[in-house]
């Protein structure tokens, strides 16, 4: 009886899924043009130049400033003719606040421009302001899909992490501190006119924020694929990601200085990005979310930790796809059935996990709030998320369980 009323319900969810389907399989979406290589930062502004502007606001984070990270692209910028005016009061998801202050440094400075500089986190935050110069509306308003009416100032990325593929995609999240919880604003108008792949940038990453990003960008092209609203597009820039992150991440945890190692996770990330933005992503986003939203958790380690659990909550209704990730990335043999390959799959990453120090349990979750924290996360998922298997309450509120140190079930 209870199989019955949960395909009852599914039928709304998958009938809403079939619709956007069409809908993002005939959307033209852009594709930023990419200058990569060693140095190519500096080359970056006679880019920008192109655009006409000669002022532009430069959004970042405190520690990157501080690091001078940003100094040889600003003395570029000064030599291209284009004044900078730094805003690097970026948080780890970022908020309305963050937004609302970059704004008005942007009026006050009569800037022309917006140039992202830093991770995730910086990116999204300057697509939220530039789409606010020329769209008058709260941020509230611009939730969810296709809400912006004009085109942004022209606006720029300089990726600093290999992870959330902000760079490519029509996506901006941001944190709402006052609700406890985390939206995402879609538009194709959020794409940057251009991005630039510098691995000399992220050789100073961290290994835990290396491996945080990497597997950020393994969830993207992971929940892309095995979706509903996959193409023949999606599946090649999804496999690509996933491949080159299988077998060549923990490398690159461990071996953080090769330039080669951070191009290739560069591309890998770039290439998730421009599947999930057209595949759209699944529960592990959802419940990251929460935990984002709820208890400041960063996204990438959220979507690390969580991902083992949901692909083997979905590995029976995705086991072919995950089986064909599987063998793109040399996991197994060519005699081995899907079961087998969907399992080596989430084997290996959950192996790939603990090779680089990522927990198996989410440091903050509370139990008294998984109740609470699975409507959320299911009013998120559903029907938004394409996903192969859809979760109900109790389904959720059982993950939830395994993720919270204080019922996760001993090892």
């Amino acid at each position: 009886m209870q199989r019955v009323l949960k395909t009852i319900q599914n039928v709304p969810y998958r009938s809403s899924q079939l619709v956007m389907k069409q809908v993002a399989q005939v959307l033209p979406l852009p594709i930023p043009p990419v200058l990569q290589g060693p140095g190519m930062v500096r080359r970056f502004p006679e880019i920008i130049a192109i655009s006409g502007v000669t002022k532009v606001l430069v959004v970042t984070d405190k520690p990157l400033y501080s690091m001078g990270l940003l100094d040889s692209f600003l003395c570029a910028l000064e030599t291209n003719g284009i004044d900078a005016i730094v805003f690097d009061k970026v948080q780890p998801n970022p908020t309305f606040e963050n937004v609302e202050d970059g704004l008005a440094l942007y009026y006050r400075s009569n800037c022309q421009g917006v140039v992202a500089f830093g991770g995730g986190s910086p990116i999204d935050c300057a697509k939220i302001i530039a789409a606010k110069v020329t769209n008058r509306k709260s941020i509230e308003k611009m939730r969810g899909l296709f809400k912006l009416t004009r085109r942004l100032p022209p606006f720029f990325a300089i990726p600093t992490t290999s992870g959330t593929g902000s760079e490519a995609t029509i996506c901006a999240v941001i944190t709402d501190v006052k609700n406890h919880a985390k939206f995402a604003i879609n538009d194709p108008k959020l794409v940057p006119l251009a991005t630039v792949f510098d691995p000399e940038l992220m050789v100073g990453l961290p290994p835990s924020l290396t491996a945080a990003t990497g597997m950020d960008a393994l969830t993207h092209a992971v929940e892309s694929y095995i979706g509903k609203y996959d193409t023949t597009f999606v599946k090649e820039k999804a496999l690509n990601a996933s491949e080159i992150i299988i077998n060549n991440l923990e490398d690159t945890y461990h071996n953080g200085q090769d330039l080669e190692l951070r191009l290739k996770m560069a591309q890998a990330s770039f290439d998730a990005g421009l599947a999930f933005t057209r595949a759209y992503v699944g529960y592990v986003h959802a419940i990251a979310h929460a935990m984002g939203g709820s208890y400041g958790v960063p996204h990438g380690l959220a979507n690390a930790i969580i991902l083992p659990y949901v692909l083997d909550f979905s590995k029976k209704a995705a086991q072919k796809k995950l089986a064909e990730l599987a063998f793109y990335a040399g996991l197994g043999e060519a005699m081995n059935d899907d079961e087998t390959l969907a399992e080596l799959l989430i084997e290996k990453i959950k192996t790939m996990n603990a090779n680089m120090g990522i927990p198996t349990t989410i440091y903050a979750l509370k139990e008294k709030d998984i109740p609470e924290l699975a409507k959320r996360i299911l009013k998120e998922g559903n029907p938004t998320y394409p996903v192969p298997r859809i979760m109900h309450y109790q389904e959720c509120c059982e993950i939830l369980t395994q993720l919270c140190p204080e019922t996760a079930p001993e090892a």
